[in-house]
């Protein structure tokens, strides 16, 4: 299935049906009197979280999304039907935004939670509702009122407990595989990752997480160079960054320079999130390059840096332990 993790849409709520004027008329019932019914409710355009999808390509192809009209009211105070509600099906954690892309409109992280983002017309009155003691056969009924409509942007950020960042070819899909049972793309050249990629994490029977792949970063991403920053949106709800860097080339500070840098351009408080760093492909390092490196890592940061190798997996349960407890410690603060 194609990944699609944007998509703008119309939405329009029904109209409501239109009040009527009637008036009673049965034998032996002298003036009867006003008996025109309401209109009905016009049905509102309602978006719900679901479980089992992980892409917004449904809405790639159908764009407009329109709610069905209340129907008119009749004779006898008989109120027209009201129409059903359109619910647009997303997946979990799904944004709306208004057509600013700005405004926030709703914020779905949780299976099964609804918003109503275009509300229905109410139904127009029946002359039976303007019947008083001194008009007693009014002729007056009202047109139901119009539904509301507007264009909405939807916006897909993964539900992830951590996020992989780096710079292209630093081994994030190798790692994704090593540790999870995701089967990314990985080959030598870069951007072999396109879209993002999930996995699960499993360390024992009672800990596990869902760990993030995203597209590489490259310096002037935030000015639309590589593929851009389009894809961090889906690493903004997670609780730890792991940064890979690859140890094999020559200036590792460098290229931890130019991913921050690019994340604090994006903002969203990606750079305030808690980052382990880790210098990847020890592998294909000699041991004077290995303490060279991280020594220099460490002085440039002024945090601690782990040797990990996604290809031999020296190291990597000491990483998957320091996330799992980043995000243990997260879940707590949040369930307090």
């Amino acid at each position: 299935m194609k990944f699609l993790d944007e998509a703008k849409v119309y939405l329009k709520a029904g109209d409501g049906g239109d009040g009527v004027v009637a008036f009673r008329r049965e034998k032996y019932i002298e003036f009867g009197g006003p008996d025109g019914g309401n209109g009905g409710r016009g049905g509102d355009v309602v978006v719900e979280a679901v479980e089992g999808l992980n892409t917004l390509i449904d809405y790639r192809y159908s764009q407009h999304f329109r709610a069905r009209k209340g129907g008119n009211g009749a004779g006898s105070d008989r109120t027209g039907a009201g129409s059903e509600d359109v619910v647009l099906k997303v997946p979990v954690g799904t944004v709306v935004l208004d057509e600013d892309k700005e405004t926030v409109l709703a914020d779905l992280t949780e299976p099964g939670q609804r918003a109503t983002l275009c509300h229905g017309g109410d139904g127009g009155h029946g002359n039976a509702h303007y019947k008083t003691s001194t008009n007693r056969a009014p002729r007056r009924a009202d047109k139901g009122y119009p539904g509301e409509e507007r264009w909405v942007w939807l916006r897909l950020k993964l539900i992830a407990d951590a996020g992989l960042v780096g710079l292209p070819n630093a081994g994030k899909s190798t790692f994704l595989a090593a540790v999870s049972a995701a089967r990314p793309k990985i080959a030598d050249y870069p951007f072999t990752t396109l879209h993002p990629q999930l996995g699960v994490v499993r360390l024992n029977a009672s800990e596990e997480f869902v760990l993030a792949d995203i597209p590489g970063l490259i310096e002037g991403a935030a000015e639309g160079a590589g593929l851009g920053t389009r894809f961090l949106g889906h690493i903004e709800r997670c609780a730890v960054l792991l940064h890979l860097i690859d140890g094999t080339q020559a200036d590792p500070v460098a290229a931890w320079k130019t991913v921050r840098g690019e994340l604090e351009e994006y903002g969203a408080d990606l750079t305030d999130k808690p980052e382990i760093l880790a210098l990847n492909k020890t592998d294909a390092m000699t041991p004077q390059a290995r303490a060279s490196r991280i020594k220099a890592l460490e002085r440039a940061t002024g945090r601690p840096v782990m040797l990990i190798s996604g290809a031999t997996g020296e190291g990597v349960p000491e990483v998957l332990r320091a996330l799992a407890d980043a995000v243990a410690a997260d879940r707590a603060e949040r369930a307090a």
